[in-house]
């Protein structure tokens, strides 16, 4: 049934032509990044040259690359999410899903994967202009593969939380506004926190991505990752549930 549901909601999204027009947009603005720092790169490239140990493509290039990346997706799923399911409390097609023979479960987390099956696919074709570079120089596939699984979970845990302000509202501008500004403020918590505030940055998503961009496998990141995405899941699993019990 979730992957019905995930099928269903992966169709829908490419149904829109609204997103062809944001992942059109994306691609021209990460080829134009991608362009701009190879070409900065190639442009040092003889002074690196005469450096040991000087930083190589997959670092000068890749790197920053999903940094941006990543700063775009806070932006960008946000208007992915606000639909899920404020779209159908609006339109009143929510009562009829919660009336079929699923469990909140199986709606919440085949609205999920469904859009992340479609986030996958934008890593993917980023990661794949990357590995472009291949063709002419030497790239560190490590690194290249932690910022891709990097992103990924980052991409998840925007997801979860978009997905859970949408089952708040039955407006999905609202649901996206409010979802913008709860990932921004995640993001502030890690560009403001002082030294003596170090702690408060582990809040942030954007935090344990940092150690994905610059190579570090860290566990704790991982698990960081899988309980944020948890954590939303099942308060939005837990707002349809109250839903369908009080009406």
């Amino acid at each position: 049934m979730i992957f019905i549901i995930a099928r269903k909601e992966f169709r829908s999204l490419f149904a829109v032509p609204s997103t062809w027009l944001i992942l059109g947009a994306l691609q021209f603005i990460f080829a134009w990044f991608f362009l701009a720092r190879l070409d900065a790169f190639l442009q040092v490239q003889a002074q690196l040259a005469q450096i040991e140990n000087a930083p190589g493509a997959t670092l000068a290039v890749a790197t920053p690359l999903f940094g941006t990346l990543a700063l775009i997706f806070m932006m960008l799923i946000p208007v992915f999410t606000m639909r899920l399911i404020a779209e159908e409390r609006r339109n009143q097609t929510l009562t009829l899903l919660m009336t079929a023979p699923v469990t909140e479960m199986h709606i919440v987390l085949g609205k999920f994967f469904g859009l992340l099956l479609v986030l996958l696919l934008l890593v993917a074709s980023s990661t794949l202009m990357v590995l472009s570079l291949a063709a002419g120089t030497h790239l560190d596939i490590g690194l290249l593969l932690s910022n891709a699984l990097g992103l990924l979970l980052l991409a998840a845990s925007y997801a979860a939380v978009g997905l859970y302000i949408s089952s708040l509202t039955a407006q999905p501008v609202v649901a996206a506004i409010s979802s913008l500004a709860v990932l921004f403020g995640f993001w502030l918590l890690e560009i403001s926190s002082a030294d003596s505030e170090i702690a408060l940055s582990k809040f942030s998503p954007t935090t344990h991505f940092q150690n994905f961009n610059i190579g570090l496998l860290n566990s704790a990141d991982a698990a960081y990752f899988a309980l944020f995405i948890a954590g939303f899941l099942l308060m939005t699993i837990r707002r349809l549930h109250n839903n369908r019990v009080y009406g």
